[in-house]
């Protein structure tokens, strides 16, 4: 089995097949990605796909610097951040209905998966995306660094952060 490091190269050579190799394996976890951070499926379908789209029309730009994945989540962060700014003013609109009608649900249902959501929802973006990348993702401290484009020391101290807010959130109000 090739590592992706080794297909993307062979990809900017030519090699169709270490493309369709690459896509096969982030597939899913770039649908995913997006999933947690939009409210449709189907736009985050459409986002996954233009992950990939961005991938091949700039693959000779690629540099192995970092590990292939952070590449691909970096361009993944950006389409998020862009999906985010474009949708501006309706996004926020549509938070707060889904925050009334989760705050309705949350009384009756007491699912765990509601109650984290609720809570990561809380959390500021900053915070709740390291947090994601991480515990969701499962990018080690190294990739999530080049993809937000920090130092690792700093990637450590805001999950810290983010873990603590966290768990603020999900702590019962006495």
């Amino acid at each position: 089995m090739n590592s992706d490091d080794q297909l993307i190269l062979e990809f900017q050579q030519g090699a169709r097949e270490a493309f369709v190799e690459l896509f096969e394996r982030y597939r899913e976890p770039i649908y995913g990605f997006f999933r947690r951070r939009l409210e449709h499926p189907a736009r985050a379908e459409e986002l996954a796909q233009e992950c990939f789209l961005a991938l091949l029309q700039n693959v000779q730009r690629y540099e192995p610097r970092a590990s292939f994945r952070s590449y691909l989540y970096g361009i993944a962060t950006h389409l998020v951040a862009a999906e985010r700014r474009k949708a501006g003013r309706e996004v926020v609109e549509n938070e707060k209905l889904d925050d009334r009608a989760a705050g309705r649900n949350a009384a009756g249902n007491h699912d765990a998966g509601i109650w984290l959501r609720k809570a990561l929802g809380h959390l500021e973006p900053s915070e709740r995306e390291i947090l994601m990348l991480r515990e969701y993702e499962q990018l080690s401290y190294g990739e999530i660094a080049a993809v937000l484009r920090m130092p690792v020391n700093t990637v450590r101290s805001r999950l810290f952060r983010a873990r603590a807010a966290l768990k603020n959130q999900l702590l019962p109000v006495k």
